[in-house]
Formats: structure tokens, C-alpha cells, sequence
């Protein structure tokens, strides 16, 4: 009777892994976007540029629009967390406090670039548009939970639909103002800041 044979090949990749090389495909996407636009861009130019071929590409994004969409969703669970902790009486715009000064809740400078760009590129704005409408159900059940509310209750879908509105109009914002040399620099950082601040202060004088 001969052994039977183990499962041979390249051990399966981790979660984790998997979501390094999306993120990595999706900084490659958005440096060829800005270099040489997104029409003149391919998903082999794409795979090339973090070593894996296009097949790959396709096989974690449907179109090359798409592959920006991990840059474009970091920090919606971790917005959600700080929704849940944000205590009775203070400020909405103090709930996010202990973020400022990370890269979860302040998009980078490829982002703001990014943004510019999908002013004229439909494709890349549908998928802006697509994480915040994916966004607004996660940030609706948390301020339920804060509330003690039923997730089919209205009031949390409204406050969620604010909440989303004021952070996408406060990246857009100072990412439309901001361009050139200077916007990964402490001051734009310290704009975007105000900025969002800003903007969910204006958003939550109607959340209660």
C-alpha cells in the first residue's frame, strides 16, 4: 500500500497576506493613475509594478478603477469603534480624538491626489462614492448600539447619512484646496484636521 501523497504547490495565502498585496496593487494603481492618467493605465502595468501579473490583478479587483478601493476604505471599523465609545455629552468631532495623529481616519497625500483626479474620471469617482455608500450601514448600527436603539430604527440611518456626508464634503474639501509639493506637510495635515473637525462639528448638531 503506497502513502498517500501531501497537497503540493505554493501553501495557501493568509488573510492577511492577501490584503498586503491589495493594498500594495492599490498604490501602484493610484501612482500610474497620477503619472500618466487613468486611460493610459493597464492592469499588466499595474501587476508589474508590485511583481504580479495581471491575472492576479483581476483576480482581487473586477476593473483597474476598483484596484484604489483599500486606500479608499481604511478606518471605516475603526470610525465605527470610536461611534460605539463616543460618550453621551461630548462633542462628536472629540469622539475621534486619539486618531488625529494616525493615518486611520486622515487619508495621505495619494488619496487627496486621487480625489483630484476623480473629478474627471467617472470610473474612480463611482468607486469614491461606492466605500461611503458601503460605510453608511456600518456607521448606522454602531451609533444604534450607542443609543440602544434597534438596528431598523431610522433615526441612527439618518445620523449615520450625516455623519458620512460630513466626512466625505471634509476630505473633499482640502483635498480640491490643496496640491503640489506641500500637501503631505504638517500644515496640510493640520488642515485636514480642521477641516474634519469642522465638518462633524456642522454634522452633529443633529445627532443626538
Amino acid at each position: 500500500m503506497t502513502a498517500s501523497r501531501g497537497r503540493t504547490g505554493r501553501p495557501p495565502l493568509t488573510e492577511e497576506r492577501k490584503a498586503a498585496i491589495r493594498l500594495e496593487i492599490a498604490g501602484a494603481a493610484v501612482d500610474l493613475f497620477i503619472t500618466q492618467g487613468v486611460a493610459a493605465t493597464t492592469g499588466e502595468q499595474i501587476g508589474q509594478a508590485v511583481g504580479v501579473s495581471a491575472r492576479t490583478v483581476w483576480r482581487y479587483f473586477p476593473t483597474k478603477e476598483s484596484c484604489v478601493r483599500p486606500l479608499l476604505t481604511t478606518g471605516v471599523d475603526t470610525i465605527a469603534t470610536a461611534l460605539r465609545r463616543w460618550s453621551p455629552g461630548r462633542p462628536l468631532q472629540d469622539a475621534f480624538d486619539h486618531l488625529w495623529t494616525t493615518d486611520v481616519l486622515l487619508p495621505g497625500p495619494d488619496v487627496g491626489a486621487l480625489l483630484r483626479l476623480a473629478r474627471t474620471e467617472p470610473g474612480l469617482r463611482a468607486v469614491w462614492l461606492q466605500t461611503h455608500d458601503e460605510a453608511e450601514p456600518v456607521f448606522s448600527r454602531a451609533l444604534a448600539e450607542r443609543a440602544g436603539l434597534p438596528a431598523d430604527d431610522v433615526r441612527p440611518a439618518v445620523w449615520a447619512a450625516m455623519l458620512n456626508a460630513a466626512l466625505r464634503a471634509a476630505v473633499e474639501h482640502h483635498a480640491y484646496r490643496t496640491a503640489g509639493p506641500d500637501t503631505g506637510s504638517a500644515a496640510a495635515r493640520a488642515d485636514l484636521v480642521s477641516t474634519v473637525r469642522t465638518a462633524l462639528a456642522v454634522a452633529a448638531t443633529g445627532i443626538a
